[in-house]
């Protein structure tokens, strides 16, 4: 059998694929709706066995549109990984395509106005738990991949492709998969397809993540609950104790109170600022989409974008003293709570976790016993766009959208991104995904736009094409 030759980037050919892609779309929404039937749910509790389905099922559909070497991978413990490759294009570059096929839970199923895993279209979108995060992601490299095969019979460059099973769990086992899997998965630029767009339309790389680091910290007064007017005065009370702890930590602008975090984040350069500026948003528009109420401050005095994005924030996530259905009149003997703080270049966690837990513990109101526990960390990421694979990339978004590309940061944590870039001896890791401020990833009601999946998928057949003449 003759070994296929790596296929021609013209414009021609580009025109080719795309054309097959416009004519197949309505099979590869049926793709997609096929993974989204899976509930692989990979968190604790839930049906293992559906997490495997859906590996498979991944499996299959990459043999079916032409990978090869196609294998199911699994580490000890760990949902399962769903691999394919084709290493055709001899002195091309190599990709590395990421998305993850497991999702969160399904959450309130009341809230829901369609069934979670009964994918349903509606108003120009894809409603169905995991539409958007990540099965889309999944769609968009297979699409891309299959339309270039069946129009020029092979792909301008070199492909390999990774679909995680236990990312929205945390991705436990990437590390070590990483590592027993490194050879298998070395590439000269990698694509993670698990981010979105700043807006409905407008094409977005991710060029910055927060990392987080989580502690819990109780504060104990009395061996029992004691009657509140029995001895409420003398007797100090641990959830006040626990509440002028916390409210220390924080100025009244919301930035961090604790010496030698604020003063260690890395400044942004007068591009990022001016990209900050450039997009289309306001105050207003982000009080609308964080759903802040009528009065509350917005915090950090400075672009909200930019605070989400490249500065510290504490949160206390969880908060314990009594119970709210059954509160008495008592003094609780402790109080607890679990808070976190999302950290940014260049602040290191574990550092971040050595000042916030010595703040917690200094000086303990009403000499209270305070007492803290480190629960985890993850570390930010940070890339500039100086590769030339960021060059193919704005220009094939450029086009696929229809649409200047902007590079924006993300508030949250992606635990994946670090490890491959750093695993992979740091190529260029482009994250690009499809969802959207309404997407309602992790909610209820999540949901794709179908017009930005199109997008998306169009976008990454001309990047094949795109990074072939950028770095010949």
């Amino acid at each position: 059998m003759m070994t296929p030759a790596a296929a021609p980037t013209t414009d021609a050919a580009i025109q080719k694929a795309l054309a097959h892609y416009e004519a197949h779309y309505p099979e590869y929404l049926e793709e997609l709706k096929k993974l989204v039937r899976i509930p692989s749910v990979s968190f604790d509790g839930f049906d293992k066995a559906q997490v495997r389905k859906s590996g498979e099922a991944t499996c299959d559909l990459l043999r079916r549109k032409g990978l090869e070497n196609v294998q199911l991978l699994e580490m000890p413990g760990a949902h399962p990984y769903a691999y394919g490759e084709w290493k055709h294009a001899a002195g091309r570059p190599t990709l590395l395509l990421y998305a993850h096929h497991d999702v969160q839970p399904a959450g309130e199923e009341e809230k829901w106005h369609t069934k979670p895993f009964e994918p349903t279209e509606k108003d120009g979108r894809l409603f169905g738990r995991g539409a958007a995060d990540d099965k889309a992601g999944i769609l968009v490299h297979v699409a891309a991949i299959d339309s270039w095969l069946k129009s020029a019979g092979s792909l301008p460059v070199n492909v390999k492709i990774v679909i995680e099973g236990e990312e929205e769990a945390g991705s436990g086992s990437l590390p070590a998969f990483l590592k027993q899997h490194k050879e298998m998965l070395q590439a000269d630029c990698i694509v993670l397809t698990d981010t979105g767009n700043f807006e409905t339309g407008l094409p977005s790389i991710t060029t910055a993540l927060r990392g987080i680091t989580c502690v819990n910290v109780e504060v104990k007064a009395l061996k029992q609950p004691v009657h509140s007017g029995m001895w409420g005065g003398p007797v100090p009370d641990p959830t006040m104790a626990l509440c002028k702890i916390l409210a220390r930590l924080v100025n009244d602008d919301g930035t961090i109170a604790i010496p030698g975090i604020e003063d260690k984040v890395k400044p942004l350069t007068p591009a990022e600022k001016k990209s900050i500026a450039s997009l289309p948003t306001s105050d207003e528009l982000f009080r609308k989409q964080a759903g802040m109420l009528e009065g509350v401050t917005l915090l950090g005095n400075r672009p909200p974008w930019e605070t989400n994005w490249r500065h510290p924030s504490l949160a206390v996530n969880a908060f314990v003293a009594s119970s709210r259905k059954d509160a008495r009149n008592i003094i609780c003997e402790s109080a607890w709570a679990r808070l976190g703080i999302r950290v940014v270049p260049d602040l290191d966690p574990k550092e971040v976790t050595r000042l916030l837990t010595e703040a917690l513990k200094k000086d303990p109101p009403f000499g209270c016993q305070v007492e803290v526990h480190f629960e985890g960390d993850g570390g930010w990421w940070y890339t500039d766009t100086d590769a030339p694979a960021f060059k193919a990339a704005f220009k094939a978004l450029r086009e696929g959208y229809g649409a200047e590309p902007v590079t924006i940061g993300c508030g949250g944590s992606i635990p994946f991104v670090d490890p491959f870039s750093k695993e992979l001896g740091g190529v260029p890791a482009l994250l690009i995904g499809v969802e959207d401020p309404y997407s309602n990833a992790h909610s209820e009601n999540e949901s794709l736009h179908l017009g930005d999946f199109q997008k998306a998928t169009k976008s990454a057949i001309r990047f094949y094409a795109e990074l072939v003449r950028v770095t010949a």
